[in-house]
């Protein structure tokens, strides 16, 4: 039995909701239809939820979580199937067998070997590239010249460093005489770790050593992966929330009453904010720069901060499937949209209580929301953000693509792909080598490859804390979500993750014929009639949350400039733009780790969630510190 997407149900728009009623199969107001299981295509298990109401008393009161969990329901995921030419279908397999198994070992053993060669190359390439700069460097001090002197940040790295200095000293001396008689204001925060950074992958570590705490939350997707999503709080006004209260709630999204958490000793409230990470990365990526970290930041400015992680991440789980097996790498960008994202922005406004929230991505934490708010894909996502933050956007790719490594992989066939590849996730080796090796010679190493493969540079960083930048990457991802980004069949060949090549070349072809920019009644751009007009359709319809932009000007990896023009141009009439800006000198990852990243970038984001809020919210939530209310 080949393996098939399970459709969802939850979640669908007027107009397919419309659709789904015509069905012979639509089940009835208030109740889910059945779900029928065939193992091995021999016998069958009928299981049916009955009235909604029941299933959210049920699990208000705390009662039987293992009956709710053991319910199933059926979905609609019609969109995941659906031919588009930007999203090639995935690859199907059967149910494990003895075949099966070695036809999947072997792909292993073969792949192991082959990604293993590619991954050799780069990082041989890295080390030419890192010799030649340490030969640079050696000559400048030879002469009497220190080559750190040109990094961008280089008096306040040393001012930094003689504080962390001071800190660390500080904890030592608080730990020696355990004073804790000494009262601490609520927005202060005091540190709940401290000492010599060990350097360790863990999020919850380093939201100590700035006040804060984090606690873990378990959230099934609608096709059963169970993926990580981390609340950030100041213990001294929050009580973390029980295990059991924090697991997985089953793979229904957006159907519960919302509620407030009383365990919270918050008045008023805060505003809901859901960061989401890019490629290769953990939501880790937010907390690494003590409190210059942008989730640090958000939390203490008066926001309540959610970090999503997507799928399979640093440990991958789902509910039937099991990492040897090649279904559960079967997926690309458009299911951590179009699912990850949902199930994540569902469990946060469930524990929140709120109908909205603010989303702030990075790189490809972008592009998976670009991809689940496009009118073709799941626009009803739209509903539940106020504002979408998006933090170098990845939607045009910029000029590495073209470089050598790139080009290889975007000219080898998906056959070929995936032998070189595998078909389970992406140069694992990557993953155990982050395990084995020490924290400081995996940073330095990481930090090298990375470097050369993405053409940036830690100029604008705090180089101290580098080692914990690469700490929480990279994390496991399918072989079919690189191909997407890299393959020869979609990102890599149209460089555009929602118009194909043609569609990019008629959008830059101007169309003196084009109706007037006005909106028909089903919110279509009256160029989606004319299928031989050069404007193509519009990507959004109406109802998409206003975008706000933050964009590297240096940035080699994707092309945000172009990103800009597109919404100036009016080719998206349903979209607001309310905030661009370009930061000439940063690269793709300065807007979260350069040293005044804050300055330029946080501050920005703070101010532009609470002024895009709904109005009721802004009412019953603490205004963030810093906010000029006269621009509201």
């Amino acid at each position: 039995m080949s393996i098939t997407t399970i459709p969802l149900r939850p979640l669908v728009s007027k107009a397919r909701a419309e659709k789904n009623d015509r069905s012979p199969h639509a089940g009835k107001a208030g109740h889910f239809e059945s779900f029928t299981v065939h193992p091995e295509g021999k016998g069958c298990t009928d299981m049916e939820i009955g009235d909604c109401n029941t299933l959210h008393d049920r699990n208000y009161a705390g009662g039987d979580r293992a009956s709710v969990a053991e319910k199933e329901y059926t979905p609609d995921l019609s969109f995941l199937t659906a031919k588009h030419p930007l999203f090639p279908p995935m690859p199907s397999y059967s149910p494990p067998s003895a075949i099966r198994r070695i036809q999947d070992y072997m792909f292993i053993g073969v792949s192991f070997v082959l990604s293993l060669c590619f991954l050799t190359a780069i990082f041989v390439g890295a080390l030419v590239r890192t010799a030649a700069v340490a030969i640079t460097d050696a000559r400048l001090r030879m002469t009497g010249h220190n080559p750190d002197t040109q990094r961008a940040f280089y008096e306040e790295e040393r001012v930094r460093r003689k504080a962390r200095a001071e800190a660390d000293l500080r904890w030592h001396l608080r730990q020696q005489k355990r004073d804790t008689d000494e009262e601490q204001d609520l927005e202060e925060c005091p540190s709940l770790e401290g000492g010599k950074d060990p350097i360790v992958c863990d999020v919850a570590y380093y939201a100590r050593r700035v006040g804060l705490d984090v606690e873990t939350f378990r959230v099934q997707t609608e096709d059963g992966f169970i993926i990580t999503l981390w609340h950030m709080f100041n213990p001294q006004e929050y009580t973390a929330l029980s295990p059991e209260a924090r697991r997985e709630r089953g793979p229904q999204v957006f159907t519960r009453p919302k509620m407030h958490n009383p365990r919270s000793q918050e008045a008023p409230r805060r505003y809901p904010v859901l960061l989401v990470h890019g490629l290769l990365q953990s939501a880790g990526a937010f907390c690494t720069n003590d409190e210059d970290s942008l989730a640090f930041y958000l939390c203490k400015a008066g926001y309540d901060v959610w970090l999503g992680n997507n799928r399979c991440g640093s440990n991958p789980e789902h509910t039937t499937l099991s990492p040897d097996d090649p279904r559960m790498w079967s997926w690309d960008i458009r299911h951590l949209g179009t699912l990850d994202l949902a199930a994540l922005t569902s469990r946060v406004l469930y524990e929140t209580g709120f109908e909205k929230l603010g989303l702030v991505c990075h790189s490809q934490g972008t592009t998976q929301t670009f991809v689940a708010l496009a009118k073709d894909q799941r626009p009803e996502l739209a509903e539940r953000i106020s504002v979408f933050c998006a933090l170098a956007p990845a939607v045009y790719a910029g000029p590495l693509v073209h470089r050598p490594y790139f080009r290889f992989m975007s000219i080898l066939s998906p056959a070929m792909f995936r032998l070189v590849f595998g078909i389970h996730s992406f140069i694992p080796v990557m993953m155990t080598a982050r395990r084995l090796l020490p924290p400081r010679i995996y940073g330095t190493l990481a930090y090298w490859v990375f470097s050369f493969l993405f053409d940036w540079s830690d100029t604008r960083w705090e180089r101290d804390l580098r080692h914990r930048m690469f700490q929480f990457a990279p994390v496991y991802v399918s072989a079919e979500a690189m191909r997407w980004w890299l393959g020869s069949d979609s990102f890599a060949k149209h460089k555009c993750i929602l118009s194909t090549e043609d569609e990019l070349r008629r959008e830059l072809t101007p169309n003196d014929n084009l109706p007037d920019e006005t909106v028909t009644e089903h919110g279509d751009h009256p160029g989606d009639a004319f299928l031989g007009s050069s404007a193509p359709s519009p990507w959004y319809g109406p109802g998409t949350p206003p975008f706000a932009f933050w964009i590297g000007g240096s940035d080699a990896l994707v092309d945000g400039r172009r990103l800009v023009d597109r919404f100036h141009s009016g080719r998206e009439p349903h979209a607001r733009l309310v905030h661009s800006k370009i930061i000439e000198e940063y690269e793709h990852l300065d807007v979260l780790w350069a040293m005044d990243a804050i300055d330029q970038v946080g501050q920005e984001v703070k101010d532009v969630i609470w002024k895009t809020m709904p109005d009721h919210a802004r009412h019953i939530c603490r205004a963030p510190r810093g906010v000029d209310f006269e621009e509201i």
